[in-house]
């Protein structure tokens, strides 16, 4: 008899076992069933199990020697390449599928890397036209938050220049064992159409994370020492403002103006 696997806080692990929440999760975020699945942090396979369901060839990704072992006994159906035992984060997304063909990211991510997994996935947003999942509600609220709003923050800017963000539905607590100390967030992240930001993506993530390492002071203080001597007129109205109250394309317009090179939108190389 296959035992139970045992939660463990050092991998943030919290097992999903609420039936209804599993499928409604794989329900929502599989639009499309034309493409594959990988899982990140299947734990004991309950939101697994319906992914299958919707689609076979679905593949997991787990760090958790123990659940690896559970999985396998539990599921037969993840044999060999499969069932990757390792950490997603190290993982080179391009290699899961043949000829790099694109798939859905989907998972019950772990509370303690969720906005690491994010990141990594940036590197691949190319191959990932839609990822969603669960993850702390207030980490889904903020990835999923509008300019303005005290929860909008680098990682908002980042993921936002590349996918359209939606809050779908709260998890209680007790939907999980061990239940968290905090209410989960289900959220869902498509590709938009850019291809380009026009600007050095390098850059881009310098300003952003610049701007709001110092989230209370104004655009002017936070890049002194990055902007040029001379202030292009359209760029002179964000310097009074603070990094909250840009959007995606201000933060491209404000990149431009302290980028010393910059790509034109046409240019065929992108910095990964």
């Amino acid at each position: 008899m296959t035992k139970r696997v045992r939660a463990k806080k050092a991998l943030g692990q919290h097992f999903l076992h609420d039936e209804s929440v599993a499928e409604r999760i794989a329900e929502i975020l599989v639009s499309r069933r034309d493409l594959p699945i990988l899982e990140v942090g299947p734990g004991m396979g309950v939101l697994t199990k319906y992914l299958l369901s919707i689609y076979r060839d679905t593949v997991v990704v787990e760090l958790d020697g123990e659940s690896v072992e559970y999985l396998r006994e539990t599921f037969p159906e993840l044999q060999g390449d499969r069932l990757i035992e390792g950490d997603f984060l190290t993982l080179p997304l391009d290699r899961i599928f043949p000829e790099e063909q694109p798939f859905l990211l989907i998972g019950n991510y772990p509370y303690n890397i969720s906005s690491q997994i994010f990141f990594h996935m940036l590197e691949y947003r190319d191959l990932i036209p839609m990822a969603g999942g669960m993850l702390q509600r207030e980490v889904a609220r903020r990835l999923t938050s509008e300019p303005g709003t005290r929860d909008y923050g680098i990682l908002t800017v980042l993921l936002r220049a590349w996918y359209d963000a939606e809050y779908l539905f709260t998890v209680p607590p007790g939907a999980f064992t061990p239940p968290p100390k905090v209410q989960s967030g289900v959220l869902r992240l498509t590709r938009n159409d850019r291809t380009t930001l026009g600007v050095s993506e390098q850059s881009f993530r310098r300003v952003v994370k610049a701007v709001f390492a110092q989230r209370r002071k104004m655009i002017r203080s936070s890049l002194r020492g990055l902007l040029p001597e001379s202030i292009p007129p359209e760029i002179e109205r964000y310097l009074t403002m603070r990094p909250e109250q840009l959007d995606v394309e201000d933060f491209i317009a404000l990149t431009r103006a302290v980028d010393e090179k910059t790509i034109c939108p046409n240019d065929e190389e992108t910095l990964r």
